[in-house]
């Protein structure tokens, strides 16, 4: 756990989230800014930096789109779609330097996103 990540203080409880669900090994709840009717978060309780990172623990990796999938039933987006986002670095958008996924749905998503 880095003491300085965001993600790292809400995975330890340091501080509050809505928290939808949660394994062992990672955690998901709602983004505090969401840019879609249900904007999740999922993360490892790890700290890993980003995406990039995984190839060094592919099992990890597995793990986080497991849970995605899991949030993206229990939140009833498999009938209507919903994306699934990760950024790896500033140039790409990556604004908290703690690997997470972003679950959106509940509106019609336009390519290219950005």
């Amino acid at each position: 756990m880095s003491n300085e990540c965001l993600f790292c203080r809400i995975a330890a409880g340091e501080i509050p989230a809505d928290i939808v669900a949660e394994g062992e090994s990672w955690m998901a709840f709602r983004d505090i800014q969401p840019q879609a009717p249900v904007h999740l978060l999922v993360i490892p309780r790890e700290h890993v930096e980003s995406a990039a990172e995984l190839d060094s623990n592919p099992a990890l990796g597995g793990e986080l789109l497991q849970a995605v999938a899991a949030v993206a039933s229990q939140e009833g987006l498999y009938d209507e779609g919903f994306r699934v986002v990760t950024n790896v670095g500033e140039r790409a958008g990556q604004s908290v330097m703690h690997l997470h996924f972003h679950v959106l749905g509940g509106r019609r998503m336009h390519w290219p996103p950005g």
